[in-house]
C-alpha cells in the first residue's frame, strides 16, 4: 500500500472511521464483519509495511499546528513510497538492526544528503511505533548517542551562488515579475514556499517591513519552517519601488490577493486566486533566461537564498544579524549550512597570516629561529 498525504483534519478522519465502522456493522453480514473491524484496529502492525500505513494514518494527515507541514508530511511519503517500502516492507518491526539499515545505505547509489534524509524519515517512523507502542526500541538513532545508525550529512559540492555581475545580467534580462521575483529572493532571502504564499496585505510600504504569514506548497497553505520565520524583515526602498511597480500592472492587486497570482487559464476558477507554481516559473522562464545570458550554474530558487547568505558573510555582517535576516532557529544552522565563506575572503585571510608572520616588514617578529622559537607578544 502506498503512502499518500492527505489534507484531512484528525477531527475528520476520526469522524470518517466512525461512519465507515457504523456502516460495516449495519451491513448484511452483521455483527461479524463489525468484530473483524474492532479486531483490526485493536491489532498491532507487526511490518514495516503495516507500519509506514499506521504512520499515514496518524501522522501523515493536518493536525494543524500540532502536526507535520504540508512540505514535511509529502516529503516524508516520498521518501517512503521510494526508498523505505520496496526494501523494507515485509520486514519484522522488531527484528530491524542498526546495522542492517546502515549496510543498506551504503550500498545505496545516493548523495550524502538523500541518504540522511532516508535515515531521518526512518527515525520518525520508529519514534512513531514506541509511542504507539509497537516498539520499545528505535534502532536508527540508537539507546545512547552515537550507537544509531551513522550516515554522513556532509555536502558533496558546495552550493552554488550567483555573482553580482551575473545576478545583474540575468536581472536586466528577466520581465517585470520574473525580476521581482528574483530581486525579492535573493535581497531578503526567501525559501520558495515563503515567496508563493505572500501576499500584499503582508508588505507594510509605510514601515517597509515585510511579514512572511504562510508558505504554499503545491498549491497547499502550510505553517512556516520556524517561529523566527514569521517575524516581520527590513524591507529595502529598491525592494519597495519594484513591487509597487509589479502592483500597478498586476491584474491581482488587491490587499488580500496573491502578490503572485497565476494568470493561467490551466488553473480555471482558481485563476487569480493561488499563486503561481514557482517551480515551473524557474524551469521555463527563468533559468532558460540564464543560459541565454551565459550563466552556467544550474540555478534554483534556493541558490538566490545561499547567494544572500553568503553575500552577508562576505561583508563581514554577525552571525546574529545573518541568522535573524534568514529566520533560523538556531545559529548552529546558520554556521553549518550557509556560513559560506568565498574563495576572495579565504585568500584575503590566508595573505593577513602570510602578512603577519613571514613578510620581514611584519611589525609581529619570531624571535629566534629554531622549533622552540615563541611569538614575540611584548607591548
Amino acid at each position: 500500500m502506498k503512502c499518500k498525504v492527505t489534507n484531512l483534519r484528525v477531527t475528520d478522519h476520526y469522524a470518517t472511521n466512525q461512519i465507515l465502522l457504523k456502516q460495516t456493522k449495519e451491513s448484511p453480514v452483521g455483527e461479524r464483519m463489525g468484530e473483524s473491524a474492532e479486531k483490526k484496529k485493536l491489532r498491532n502492525p507487526e511490518t514495516i509495511g503495516q507500519l509506514v500505513a499506521h504512520f499515514r494514518d496518524h501522522e501523515l494527515i493536518d493536525l494543524g499546528d500540532e502536526g507535520k507541514a504540508y512540505s514535511t508530511r509529502n516529503r516524508c511519503c516520498s521518501v517512503l513510497n521510494k526508498w523505505v517500502l520496496p526494501f523494507w516492507q515485509a520486514a519484522k518491526i522488531d527484528e530491524v538492526r542498526t546495522v542492517e539499515v546502515e549496510a543498506w545505505l551504503r550500498g545505496l547509489e545516493l548523495a550524502r544528503g538523500t541518504k540522511a534524509k532516508i535515515r531521518k524519515t526512518l527515525g520518525l517512523l520508529f519514534n512513531h511505533a514506541i509511542r504507539w507502542q509497537f516498539a520499545s526500541r528505535n534502532p536508527i538513532s540508537g539507546p545512547v548517542r552515537g550507537s544509531g545508525v551513522r550516515q554522513s550529512e556532509k555536502r558533496e559540492r558546495i552550493p552554488e551562488v550567483l555573482s553580482a555581475p551575473e545576478f545583474r545580467k540575468l536581472r536586466a534580462a528577466l520581465p517585470v515579475r520574473e525580476r521581482v521575483l528574483v530581486c525579492l529572493a535573493l535581497s531578503m532571502g526567501l525559501r520558495r514556499g515563503e515567496l508563493a504564499g505572500l501576499r500584499w496585505e503582508d508588505a507594510d510600504f509605510e514601515q517597509l517591513t515585510l511579514t512572511i504569514r504562510r508558505s504554499v506548497v503545491d498549491q497547499v497553505i502550510g505553517k512556516l519552517k520556524t517561529e523566527a520565520s514569521q517575524r516581520p524583515l527590513p524591507m529595502d526602498v529598491c525592494i519597495a519601488e519594484l513591487l509597487q511597480e509589479w502592483r500597478s500592472i498586476s491584474k491581482y492587486s488587491e490587499s488580500q490577493e496573491y502578490i503572485f497570482a497565476t494568470e493561467s487559464n490551466r488553473a480555471g476558477d482558481q485563476r487569480g486566486k493561488q499563486p503561481v507554481s514557482l517551480a515551473k516559473v524557474m524551469q521555463c522562464h527563468i533559468q532558460r533566461v540564464a543560459r541565454a545570458v551565459g550563466i552556467t550554474k544550474n540555478i534554483g530558487w534556493h541558490t538566490l537564498r545561499h547567494t544572500f547568505a553568503t553575500s552577508l558573510h562576505h561583508n563581514g555582517e554577525g552571525i546574529k544579524v545573518v541568522q535573524e535576516l534568514l529566520r533560523h532557529s538556531s545559529s548552529r544552522i546558520t554556521m553549518d549550512i550557509y556560513a559560506q565563506a568565498v574563495t576572495v575572503d579565504k585568500r584575503r585571510a590566508q595573505s593577513r597570516v602570510v602578512a603577519d608572520f613571514l613578510n620581514d616588514s611584519s611589525s609581529t617578529k619570531l624571535v629566534g629561529s629554531g622549533p622552540a622559537s615563541t611569538l614575540n607578544t611584548s607591548g
